[in-house]
């Protein structure tokens, strides 16, 4: 039998959900249970549970169905029914624009009745209706986005160039470097972070290298011809177009919340350079230019 008291503050919960009601805006239909969402910082946080008397929806700290607490919020900022202090209300980040107020979290046991309200760290937001799972559709389009940022490949260069011996080692190298970008997607903002981490080389000639984890280097002229991770040797003369293919691998943060990987790479090729392939030939003299001026190669 509940006493009094008991009553009383059943009365005045029912009586804060009430305020809660026509402040916020007009119940909506019950949701079937809760679902994952977005904090303010994009960390995925939070379980959005719906009280079945006001309609209203709310962050919980927790609303599993072996809880051993009840949950309930009270409004912060309000000065009377339909009045906030404005001044209080810029110091949280709950969105005006989706009709978002402060509230304040308290805990009592399901064993305590009457409840012994404890209030709950820090502070979360309700709605007159359940937000948008905001990280979720952010989450579902981040990979196309990546692919299609500007990201620069790298400058590709050759050595020697643009001329090479037919069946002398040609170097190749890529000088990429990690990029980052600010984006807005769905109205949030959103920061890329990209790393160049593997590299496709197509020779022109019908072969290819890679994908491989070496970039490849410079070297001084006096080295010209050494074989290195990424050179090639041709094998026959002519003209070939020379590309290759940077992978990035990319992460991203919303709002200024933690780092979270993009799925796959984005793969983004390099403007391609024409090598011309000579043929050398050798041949032995008696004598040198200055002995016979009319001599060949004079």
């Amino acid at each position: 039998m509940m006493n009094r008291s008991s009553q009383g503050l059943r009365g005045f919960f029912c009586l804060v959900l009430l305020i809660f009601s026509m402040v916020l805006g007009t119940p909506i239909a019950a949701a079937d249970g809760s679902k994952g969402s977005w904090s303010s910082h994009g960390a995925e946080v939070e379980t959005w549970v719906q009280d079945p008397t006001s309609g209203l929806w709310g962050s919980s700290p927790a609303a599993g169905a072996e809880d051993p607490d009840n949950y309930k919020f009270e409004l912060l900022c309000l000065v009377k029914l339909n009045d906030f202090d404005k001044a209080c209300l810029a110091k949280y980040d709950c969105p005006a624009a989706e009709n978002g107020r402060p509230v304040q979290w308290f805990r009592s046991p399901k064993a305590f009745d009457p409840p012994s309200w404890l209030p709950l760290g820090g502070t979360s937001c309700v709605y007159s209706a359940k937000p948008r799972d905001v990280m979720a559709e952010i989450a579902a389009v981040i990979e196309h986005a990546f692919r299609e940022l500007p990201l620069r490949p790298g400058r590709l260069s050759a050595q020697p160039s643009p001329h090479t011996l037919r069946g002398a080692q040609t170097n190749f190298f890529i000088d990429a470097v990690t990029q980052d970008f600010d984006i807005q997607l769905l109205g949030q903002k959103v920061h890329v972070h990209a790393v160049p981490v593997e590299y496709k080389w197509n020779y022109g000639d019908g072969s290819s290298l890679g994908p491989v984890a070496s970039s490849g280097g410079s070297l001084p002229q006096n080295r010209w011809g050494e074989k290195t991770n990424t050179s090639h040797a041709y094998g026959a003369t002519g003209d070939f177009s020379v590309t290759a293919t940077t992978y990035f691998q990319g992460t991203y943060s919303v709002n200024g919340g933690p780092e979270l990987p993009i799925p796959g790479t984005g793969e983004f090729s390099t403007p391609p350079v024409s090598i011309s392939v000579w043929r050398s030939v050798t041949r032995n003299y008696a004598d040198n230019c200055l002995q016979n001026p009319h001599g060949a190669g004079c």
